[in-house]
């Protein structure tokens, strides 16, 4: 390795390392400075977060709380859901799979690019499923056929986009958005403010940005969606 190729290395642990410690610390004290100024942004989404759960319809509901990558289990389970209520009699209209990003799961509700450029695949210890290294991707948006496969099963369709089409709902935590933001902004010496904003840009098709995650289960449960841990 090349005295140039070392010092690229450490400075990234470096960055890496840097951005884990910020958003620990955030936990709680840290809390406060990034939502500082954030009530308006918060109260100006309440309307349109409230208006997204009326979408909420049917027999069978249910919610998956998704905090941490888990393999492939946050987007296995609803296509389970769906699969297994079909198979017992009630179509997929009338279900409601929900999908609650939160915490350290929210890189799933961005596109391309921010993993890229922004490591989340070391921040969040979010691996490839291909490659099983820290992703440079979002593996689970538009991939390819077959990219899913599941003993017994076969090719399974658990890309967010082929959820969306069957009808599944993704939601992603506004706060953790903060949060992170601005921790990953220390960490590279950015602004947290322009971070933040090229997050939400890149959130994807269809995805809710919502208050935050607890608030977020604690609406789908008074719609009546049973509530399921997805790591």
């Amino acid at each position: 390795m090349s005295l140039s190729t070392s010092k690229h290395a450490t400075s990234r642990r470096g960055f890496i390392e840097t951005v884990a410690a910020g958003a620990a610390v955030m936990g709680l004290s840290g809390l406060v400075a990034p939502l500082e100024g954030h009530a308006e942004e918060l109260a100006s989404s309440m309307s349109s977060a409230d208006a997204w759960f009326e979408k909420v319809k049917g027999k069978h509901r249910i919610v998956f709380d998704a905090t941490r990558p888990h393999d492939v289990l946050p987007f296995a389970w609803p296509r389970v859901f769906l699969m297994t209520n079909q198979k017992t009699g009630t179509d997929e209209k009338d279900c409601t799979a929900m999908v609650i990003l939160r915490h350290d799961a929210i890189p799933y509700a961005m596109e391309d690019s921010l993993w890229k450029k922004y490591n989340f695949g070391q921040v969040f210890k979010a691996d490839d499923p291909k490659t099983k290294t820290a992703s440079v991707r979002n593996p689970f948006w538009q991939p390819q056929p077959g990219d899913f496969k599941v003993p017994g099963l076969g090719p399974v369709a658990i890309g967010i986009n082929e959820l969306q089409e069957s009808g599944v709902l993704f939601g992603v935590c506004d706060v953790a958005l903060t949060v992170y933001s601005a921790a990953v902004a220390e960490g590279m010496k950015l602004k947290p403010e322009d971070v933040k904003k090229e997050w939400v840009a890149g959130i994807l098709p269809g995805i809710q940005i919502l208050p935050s995650g607890v608030w977020a289960i604690d609406r789908a449960q008074q719609k009546g969606c049973s509530y399921c841990f997805a790591g």
